[in-house]
């Protein structure tokens, strides 16, 4: 089990592959699960979907918007106060912000996405820091995206919000390391779940496509021939977080069918 008797923070949690890793690592053996997201009915979804598979990992929902750096703060605190302790935390909350061209782009999505998907998850990171030092180290997975290495129409801003917390990646991994904490991101291109399904769904209305010609228009550029699984993206994340990595830091795993391959 990849996630022995770790204390796991995910936040983000929903449908989709933040639900999608709060399983896995009650499925790892994690020793408890600290859920975040704003919504509580998305928590108790989560929860009910770990308990449906007959696991009794014990959870801990907490509320939290991450863009407010009180509730950042609270998360940790309540983490600590019922474990003692967190090992790890997988930044999956983010904002997508709104899809539409640079030149005309309403700003607003735009820090609106930086207060999440940058500043939010640097303050949730900050928040959880001294409870990894206090147990002699810990690892953070920053969830990223594909879009910051092959732009895509329309997502400038989510890009640009993503790309800022790539750079913060390093940097945290450079001074974190002496402190046994280690800090990777696992890039996400697209993932089969909830969220691309209605994507889908949309294109096809707009379109007059089927989703099965919108779905080839997709894999004809991914070699493995298929829209991965966000089940399947939550296990490179979780190795990420496993003592498999025990020596990975600062690294950027791509999970994406090979759509990008860096050179």
């Amino acid at each position: 089990m990849l996630l022995r008797d770790k204390v796991v923070i995910v936040s983000g949690i929903g449908p989709g592959l933040g639900q999608e890793l709060s399983t896995l690592a009650a499925k790892e053996g994690a020793a408890a699960v600290v859920m975040a997201a704003r919504t509580p009915a998305k928590l108790d979804e989560a929860e009910a979907e770990i308990r449906g598979l007959g696991l009794e990992t014990p959870l801990l929902k907490v509320p939290t918007d991450i863009s407010d750096e009180v509730q950042c703060k609270a998360l940790a605190e309540a983490a600590v106060a019922e474990y003692g302790r967190i090992d790890v935390l997988f930044n999956s909350a983010y904002d997508p912000g709104s899809f539409e061209p640079i030149e005309s782009a309403d700003l607003s999505s735009w820090r609106r996405a930086m207060d999440v998907n940058f500043f939010g998850t640097i303050q949730l990171t900050q928040a959880c820091v001294p409870g990894m030092k206090a147990a002699g180290g810990g690892a953070i997975v920053m969830i990223a995206t594909m879009v910051e290495h092959k732009p895509l129409a329309t997502q400038g801003g989510y890009g640009a919000s993503k790309s800022a917390l790539r750079s913060a990646t390093k940097h945290l991994a450079l001074e974190l390391g002496q402190y046994n904490i280690r800090v990777n991101s696992a890039h996400m291109g697209w993932m089969w779940g909830p969220a691309v399904e209605g994507y889908f769904a949309w294109q096809a209305a707009e379109t007059g496509k089927t989703v099965e010609e919108l779905i080839a228009g997709v894999t004809e550029s991914i070699p493995l021939g298929v829209i991965p699984d966000d089940g399947e993206c939550a296990k490179a994340a979780v190795f990420l977080a496993s003592d498999y990595a025990s020596v990975v830091t600062g690294a950027a795993l791509d999970v994406n069918g090979g759509e990008f391959m860096p050179i």
